[in-house]
């Protein structure tokens, strides 16, 4: 709270008293600074409403670590229950509180607000938020909340850099316990008022107030400008050393005693982004706080552990280490993460994105995620600001352990009907003949295509979109609606050879699954890769779906894509690993397991998976159709820490071991047999699941005459959704395409 400031100036004086009209627009300044010093007293309220709501605010200012001197709270607390009239206890109540009122609000009886400044300071702290009282005469008895609201600080159409920049301020009305959140009808009482800012300095702001539509005074007096003086804060700098001790960048999730964010995420610019709870800071970079105690909790991504400690930052500069703790590194094995599928631009980024974020804002993200890849996507929004910066490259800003690559995701194009498309090392992301995204195909085989010829790796992004399933099955013989944007028309480019992966993790698991588990068992040989569609599906961080590619020294994006293609990773959500798996001994993306006639096969990894002790409620609840789609708390047997590991052959399982999820890694091993051809897969569903690995029987290819039935009828079914979105000049092309799908799998059915 903040002492009131006396001017002197006899509160008698009256700007009335100024005829010419010149002169009173001169003396607009003194007319307001008389206004605001003394705030109207109120003689009609009943003392024992307003002593009770009154012990509420001094609870409340005190709960908010900004209590009444305690002189005045103990007199307060007196005047609340004293009684009679002749105490004098609604006078004295009102003066001692009045002090400390930013503004007084008068409500009239037709329920119309109208607002003026009162005698406390308008003094903010930069980077923290302060609490004022709000004196309410309600004349009308309305028992609405009164709501707080700001050009500066409010919601506005466009959130693009230019509208956020002049967004300084944070205003929030505190109505949480022992606060009531509606006006008690009372002739009086006080409320708090909540600001942050973001800045030191000068600010003038518009504050308006109403207590619901038509409220607002007509001649626009329930609104009032205030010039703020807002003090800095103390700039702590952080020492960020990574588990070997080397300056690194990492994640930092900050709140005070009363769990709010710092820097308040609704003030955020690039790199920080104002939809996520935490910032990353590199090694000797700082953030502003105001004095005061935090609760810290820092991180560099899943393969990290997240801790916590306390925080008491002071008046003068100060400098805070804090040292991260690994339970997991892949890269060290040799397998590296990666998440495809990233946004500058769109989604929660902007309602309306124009052009979205930098290279360097992305790069943090990807820095402090500890993402070895990160495939920034252009997409329609943002689109032609974005492809500026494709360059058939990594970005300049990549390290030699994090590498930042541009490239397309077919999304917001013609296409995107048929399911949206992901293209990595692209040469060129123009299709041939285009200057417009209205110009490109409107299916998608043609664009597949189009990247196979640059020698791109192709594939579907969030694959489960319209291949929705009634059950939680797999596999299973439904048939889903293929009404969606994920690998929808994935049934019929796949028999052109046109796809070399779907995406998994960032939709639920059953709908990604189902489909591929399906393809394989027809023959076909896609891989799965994981990702994140950052920030549209998660904006949570990037990497929240990854790839594990098995790489030799350090990333490298041309054979991290590669790595995809060839299958030679698993995907996971960072939280669950099936690192080495082999079958014979014979690894992923290498050559198939032979055998002349059916035998045994020994399937070996090395598995290590990390849950906390205690059951996250949160997820647990939660049907496997919602967020976190994947997460390895869904895994987690009953109220044990541990998980079960699962032997996958041609999509069902045969096997299952129980791991403790600890965060140590352990060797697993099973045995299967295999009378006839089969891919072979290891999995904790839905946590992590490797690509496969086939055994061929006398030479045999895999084929499931129960999913090859399903492919036929799930041409049929996507035929009838998508035809009739494809133009018209285009379908004779597209029909062509569908009938090869349908003869492509006959074929293999009747071959059996």
């Amino acid at each position: 709270m903040h002492t009131p400031e006396h001017s002197g100036v006899p509160p008698a004086a009256r700007c009335d008293t100024f005829p010419d009209m010149y002169r009173m627009m001169t003396l607009l300044a003194v007319c307001r600074m008389l206004a605001a010093q003394e705030l109207p007293l109120v003689q009609q309220v009943e003392h024992q409403p307003l002593g009770a709501q009154v012990i509420r605010v001094i609870d409340s200012l005190k709960m908010l670590g900004e209590p009444l001197p305690a002189e005045e709270d103990a007199e307060l607390r007196r005047l609340a229950v004293a009684t009679g009239p002749a105490s004098g206890a609604i006078e004295r109540i009102q003066k001692i509180l009045d002090r400390y009122c930013l503004l007084g609000i008068n409500i009239n009886p037709e329920s119309r607000v109208k607002v003026m400044e009162g005698p406390a300071k308008g003094e903010l702290v930069e980077q923290g938020w302060r609490s004022f009282l709000v004196k309410v005469q309600n004349q009308g008895g309305v028992t609405a909340v009164l709501n707080a609201s700001s050009p500066q600080a409010g919601q506005l159409a466009n959130r693009g850099p230019e509208a956020l920049s002049r967004r300084f301020l944070d205003i929030q009305m505190y109505n949480k316990q022992p606060m009531k959140e509606r006006l008690s009808g009372l002739e009086l009482e006080y409320r708090i008022l909540q600001l942050y800012a973001r800045e030191a300095g000068k600010r003038e702001a518009k504050l308006a107030f109403d207590v619901g539509q038509g409220s607002q005074d007509l001649g626009f007096r329930s609104e009032i400008d205030i010039l703020f003086t807002i003090r800095p804060a103390t700039r702590v700098t952080l020492r960020v050393l990574d588990a070997d001790d080397q300056p690194t960048t990492a994640s930092f999730l900050i709140r005070d005693a009363l769990g709010r964010v710092y820097p308040s995420q609704a003030k955020r610019l690039a790199p920080d982004f104002f939809f996520q709870p935490q910032v990353y800071r590199a090694d000797r970079e700082s953030i502003l706080l105001p004095p005061g105690a935090y609760k810290v909790a820092y991180t560099r991504g899943p393969e990290y552990r997240t801790r916590t400690r306390t925080l008491q930052v002071g008046e003068e500069p100060m400098e805070v280490a804090f040292r991260l703790e690994r339970w997991i590194d892949p890269a060290r094995l040799g397998w590296f993460s990666g998440d495809h599928h990233v946004h500058a631009a769109g989604c929660a980024h902007y309602e309306k994105p124009t052009e979205g974020v930098y290279p360097k804002d992305m790069m943090r993200h990807i820095l402090g995620e500890d993402l070895k890849v990160g495939s920034v996507l252009s997409w329609g929004p943002g689109w032609y600001f974005q492809k500026t910066f494709f360059e058939g490259k990594d970005n300049a800003l990549s390290t030699p352990s994090n590498v930042m690559h541009y490239d397309v995701e077919v999304s917001g194009f013609p296409s995107s009907h048929a399911g949206h498309i992901v293209l990595l090392d692209l040469t060129e992301e123009d299709y041939p003949g285009t200057k417009r995204i209205e110009d490109w195909p409107s299916w998608g085989l043609p664009v597949l295509q189009w990247g196979k010829r640059q020698n791109a790796v192709t594939g579907y992004a969030h694959s489960g979109w319209g291949l929705a399933l009634k059950q939680e099955k797999l596999p299973t013989d439904e048939i889903p609606p293929f009404d969606g944007i994920g690998a929808n028309e994935y049934v019929v480019t796949v028999t052109h050879g046109a796809v070399d992966f779907i995406s998994t993790v960032d939709t639920p698991y059953a709908w990604e699954l189902n489909a591929w588990y399906h393809t394989l068992n027809a023959g076909y040989r896609t891989r799965i890769s994981g990702e994140t569609d950052f920030p549209c599906i998660y904006d949570d961080r990037v990497g929240l779906g990854r790839s594990y590619v098995r790489q030799r020294e350090k990333p490298d994006y041309r054979d991290w894509a590669n790595g995809i293609r060839e299958g030679r990773n698993y995907v996971s959500d960072g939280k669950s690993h099936l690192i080495d798996f082999r079958v014979n001994n014979v690894e992923m993306g290498a050559n198939d397991v032979k055998l002349d006639t059916p035998g045994t096969v020994r399937a070996t990894a090395q598995v290590a998976a990390l849950l906390e002790e205690t059951p996250d409620q949160n997820v647990r609840k939660l049907s496997y159709d919602h967020k976190p789609y994947w997460d390895l708390e869904r895994a987690r047997i009953g109220n044990t820490r541990r998980v079960p590991v699962e032997l996958v052959v041609n999509g069902l399982p045969v096997a299952r071991r129980e791991i403790e999820a600890d965060g140590q890694m352990r060797p697993v091993e099973f045995t299967a047999k295999i009378e006839k051809s089969a891919w072979v897969a290891m999995r904790i569903l839905p946590s992590s699941h490797t690509n496969p690995i086939w055994v061929t029987v006398g030479g045999k290819t895999v084929r499931v005459p129960e999913s090859l039935e399903w492919c036929l009828k799930s041409v049929d079914q996507c035929e009838r959704q998508k035809m009739p979105l494809i133009r018209l000049e285009e379908r004779g092309a597209a029909k062509a395409a569908y009938d090869h799908a349908r003869a492509e799998y006959r074929k293999r059915l009747e071959a059996q």
